[in-house]
């Protein structure tokens, strides 16, 4: 029962500080892949230690934080983690002190099952040493190695507790800029000490399968092969010539012999090509033939052949008929997993004939400042022999170009994008905590399954039309959508912007680098207006400050109907200007901050009160001619000479489907089915009731 009502009443969010010398309790319970309680598992959070009892549950007392770290440990199970904010419990909670975990499954250690674990893009060059827009250096020449260990620092948990860890290495590594350029738009390299900072972060094998692996040619991939010969980590995917690009590394993993292949799915365009052939080196290029050939060799000595390729459409939501055919080609020869990258967003997975694809993984550690490329996962896969036994996804979101656990809304926006694009590939994701599962059987859990259908209702501020869905089960989908009344329509929207609630600004120790503000004049305020974080913008009498999306919105869809909403609360009057400024196709991304025009939206006058008033401004996505675009808001003191405006939940929502009164929603595209915001045609002060 505990379950139902947990999700009926964790819509009605209110207000509270992350109060340190405040007790709190954290309890869940932990289970086998049976569903069966696990007891004597050892729970270790920030110094505190309890163990499970004979019902699998466990109860921790200590002091409230931001976020909260579980590591789960018991002989003959897999270490489990798992990192869950504040904030997050406690709007999800029915007791304001005691905040339930979902259950916890843990994976039982048999002979010769292998635990492995694989993220996306890797690189440590450009924005990592000069960023943009006055942000902070992560990597200092001087103190490279610490520097770039502090970039992992919050993934070594993750990444140590496997067996064995895989990332692509999306860059060429060099201690200085290598020789001639490839003649392409963009080049990467990383100096040497990402290398030590992946091994120190428990990462054991990088893919050089990818179109960054010649970016400096042949003196950027000879500079590459000698420093990962140096280090600890075992490589394929790229040669000086094509039979050493297209050999496979082994690896004996818990006493099973392994073969790890990577491609890039395309030679390129340019000359020479960016993969190897008889002339020169280069990646390994991904056709149908060398993937089946080489796929084949290896499966033909008994190796457990692992396949890692670069390719499909960046930022997409699906892969390419090209990307998915290769794929199964692979797995149809004999290839026992394969782990796609490149579009440097997620795709789903797809369990192909009882094994595990997954189409992109994202970015892992990168330096794209716009806001679809940063949330991604970590996959874990437990192998037995070879055949499929279960995997597990853990959320990540991309801070500051620096790897973190996901939490509160950075989970819902990765874990229910996955599920929607799994879905349609039957392949259901269950849930474990915080994390997403899939299983050989390919059935979805719900563990304590009511029999009445899950109800939730929202409610809605007065005089606004929209609501966050954040708080809501990532794993469900709304089966119907009851309206109050006769008049009343919805529509589903999703965020272009990362971190609304600024609930996560500054945890992990890495602050977010997507909002345009003030930094002399902007602090984070210890309160909100659904959590306990705002932002803090002191303004002087006569100078305007600028708010808003600090890069431009890459991806985005022509022609829709948007939404700007937020809480703001100022206790003298202010004047709110709001503007989108685009990116034409051709322009330069400097040229755009610096010339585009603002178009004006609509402005906002507000009194001064010492209450959070909700603004919500509407208007149409760029039609024709731009790439990108963003939303700036222009804040002016109107009355006094001083004051400070708080901002809260600022969300740029693209709505997906049009208005409906239709009780079971209709999922017009992918992103629809994924949305994060309800939007209303009018406003209403009843309840709109949501079911699964």
């Amino acid at each position: 029962m505990r379950a139902l009502i947990f999700i009926i009443f964790f819509s009605l969010l209110s207000t509270f500080q992350v109060d340190a010398n405040e007790k709190i309790i954290l309890e869940g319970r932990l289970l086998n892949e049976s569903k069966h309680p696990i007891e004597q598992v050892i729970i270790n959070i920030a110094g505190n230690s309890v163990t499970s009892d004979d019902k699998g549950r466990y109860s921790i007392a200590l002091n409230a934080q931001a976020t909260y770290q579980l590591t789960f440990t018991k002989k003959g199970y897999f270490k489990s983690i798992q990192t869950f904010s504040h904030y997050e419990l406690f709007s999800q909670s029915t007791d304001e002190q005691q905040p339930i975990i979902a259950d916890i499954t843990l994976v039982e250690k048999v002979d010769k099952r292998v635990m492995l674990a694989f993220g996306g893009d890797v690189m440590m060059g450009r924005r990592f040493y000069k960023p943009y827009f006055g942000d902070d250096i992560l990597i200092h020449p001087d103190n490279k190695l610490v520097d770039s260990k502090a970039i992992v620092e919050n993934i070594k948990p993750y990444m140590s507790i496997a067996d064995y860890a895989a990332v692509n290495l999306e860059t060429q590594v060099a201690d200085a800029l290598p020789g001639e350029r490839a003649p392409k738009s963009v080049t990467f390299y990383s100096e040497p000490e990402v290398l030590d900072a992946l091994t120190w972060a428990g990462i054991d094998y990088v893919s050089l399968g990818n179109n960054h692996t010649f970016d400096y040619m042949t003196s950027g991939l000879v500079s590459t092969l000698a420093f990962l010969n140096k280090s600890q980590l075992g490589f394929s995917g790229a040669g000086m010539d094509e039979t050493q690009a297209l050999k496979a590394h082994h690896q004996v993993i818990n006493n099973t012999e392994f073969s790890m292949l990577g491609y890039v799915g395309w030679e390129g365009s340019a000359n020479p090509t960016q993969t190897a052939n008889h002339e020169h080196g280069g990646a390994a290029y991904g056709s149908m033939k060398n993937i089946t050939e080489s796929v084949n060799k290896q499966v033909a000595q008994d190796k457990v052949t692992i396949v890692q390729y670069h390719g499909s459409q960046e930022y997409a939501n699906n892969p390419t008929g090209v990307t998915e055919q290769r794929l199964k080609s692979a797995l149809d020869t004999g290839a026992a997993l394969a782990i796609a990258h490149h579009p440097h967003v997620t795709q789903g997975l797809e369990l192909y004939d009882g094994k595990l694809i997954a189409y992109s993984m994202g970015n892992f550690i990168f330096d794209q400042n716009f806001s679809a490329t940063q949330h991604s996962f970590i996959l874990y896969v437990w192998l037995d022999e070879g055949q499929f036994h279960r995997a597990e996804i853990v959320p990540l979101y991309v801070k500051g170009y620096k790897p973190t656990p996901a939490t509160g809304m950075h989970r819902y926006t990765v874990m229910k994008r996955l599920t929607e694009l799994s879905k349609t590939r039957n392949t259901p994701i269950s849930q474990s905590g915080g994390h997403g599962v899939i299983t050989a059987e390919n059935k979805q859990i719900i563990s304590e399954k009511p029999n009445n259908p899950i109800t939730t209702d929202l409610l809605f501020t007065q005089g606004t039309k929209v609501a966050s869905l954040y708080h809501l089960p990532w794993q469900l989908q709304i089966a119907t959508v009851k309206l109050p009344t006769k008049e009343l329509k919805y529509r589903f929207g999703t965020n272009l912007v990362n971190g609304s609630d600024f609930e996560s600004f500054s945890t992990f120790d890495s602050p977010e680098r997507g909002w345009l503000f003030d930094r002399d004049i902007t602090k984070i305020n210890n309160y909100g207006a659904s959590g306990s974080k705002s932002l803090g913008i002191t303004l002087k009498e006569g100078q305007a400050t600028t708010f808003g999306m600090q890069s431009f919105k890459r991806v985005f869809s022509a022609s829709r109907p948007i939404t700007v909403k937020a809480n703001i609360k100022s206790n003298e009057a202010v004047k709110l200007s709001y503007y989108w400024q685009g990116r034409k196709k051709r322009q330069k991304l400097f040229d755009a901050f610096k010339n585009s025009p603002k178009n004006l939206i609509k402005t906002v006058e507000l009194n001064g009160t010492n209450q959070w008033q909700a603004v919500e401004v509407d208007f149409n996505s760029p039609r024709i001619g731009y790439k990108s675009y963003r939303v700036l808001v222009e804040i002016t003191l109107k009355d006094g000479t001083i004051s400070q405006v708080d901002i809260d939940d600022f969300a740029v929502i693209e709505w997906q489907t049009s208005f409906t009164d239709n009780i079971q929603p209709q999922y017009f595209t992918i992103d629809s089915s994924q949305g994060a915001y309800i939007g209303l045609n009018k406003t209403t002060s009843k309840k709109v009731q949501l079911s699964y």
